[in-house]
Order: structure tokens, then C-alpha cells, then sequence
């Protein structure tokens, strides 16, 4: 499909403070995928840096949130030290555990019975055979059941 522009997709990551003392450390998080321009991705960064409640201190005596580069940098001030939450928009490069999207199948059309050849009926359906498919479970996108089998038999203890 010559022509056809790939959208960007962009990483949200949120890098915050966790733990105290000794263990204070930083964890990374990809918050979130954002498919468009990077300035929307920028947006949608800013208002969760804006409305983001760390962890940390919890009781918190100051909150600077300023802008850096490709982000943000929230600073919160508790009573004995302060804590760092880093907000960054990255574009997404590669990823090993994306969702494999389906290439699009073109359908064959359906064949047109000339005039001259008679419709052939239908072959008969075969009794032992049911007519709609035997799993008729609903099911999440990823093929767990949405109610178990075994909810509301009788048989089990």
C-alpha cells in the first residue's frame, strides 16, 4: 500500500520514586501507547503529570511539576526528603509482546450462475452433523471464557 503513512506511535513512561530510606529506588512504567503526532502525545503526558498522585511522600509539603525535554519532572517535598517522578513521551520503536494485527484478507466475490446453467439445490443437511457450531461460549478477546464451565453445575463439590 504505497502512499499509506504509518501513524507514530509514542510510549508514555512514568519513572517514579518508591520505596524509602535504604530501598528507595526507581521504577519505570509504560503508562501508556498514544498513535498520532508527537505533540498530542506531549498532551495527553501533560495532564497525567498533572493530575499524578505518587506514592511518596505521603505527606507530601511541596509539588513542582516542570517541564523537561520530551517531558515532565514532578518534585514532591515530604517532611524528610523529597521524591522524584519523571514523565517522558518516547517513540515506540519495537515491542515483543504487541498484539499481532490481522493483515487484511481481500474476500473473493462471490461467483454469478450464468443464465443457461440450472441452480444445483443444496445438499441435504446431515442430521448427526449440528447446525451451528458446538462452542458457543462468549468469550473475552483473548479466547479466556467470560463464565466458567463448571459455574452452576450440580456434579462438583
Amino acid at each position: 500500500m504505497e502512499g499509506e503513512k504509518k501513524m507514530t506511535v509514542w510510549g508514555l513512561v512514568v519513572e517514579a520514586t518508591t520505596g524509602a530510606g535504604e530501598r528507595k529506588h526507581t521504577e519505570a512504567n509504560v503508562v501508556a501507547h498514544i498513535r498520532g503526532s508527537r505533540s498530542d502525545a506531549l498532551a495527553e503526558l501533560e495532564r497525567r503529570a498533572r493530575t499524578y498522585s505518587p506514592e511518596h511522600p505521603r505527606s507530601p509539603r511541596r509539588r513542582r511539576l516542570l517541564r523537561d525535554g520530551d517531558g515532565f519532572l514532578l518534585v514532591v517535598d515530604g517532611a524528610w526528603q523529597s521524591f522524584v517522578t519523571r514523565f517522558t513521551v518516547a517513540e515506540l520503536l519495537e515491542d515483543s509482546a504487541a498484539p499481532v494485527v490481522p493483515e487484511p484478507v481481500e474476500t473473493p466475490s462471490e461467483p454469478v450462475a450464468s443464465p443457461d446453467e440450472p441452480d444445483e439445490p443444496d445438499e441435504p443437511d446431515d442430521p448427526d452433523e449440528p447446525d451451528e457450531p458446538v462452542d458457543q461460549v462468549e468469550r473475552y478477546a483473548d479466547g479466556v471464557p467470560v463464565r466458567p464451565t463448571w459455574l452452576g453445575r450440580d456434579d462438583l463439590p
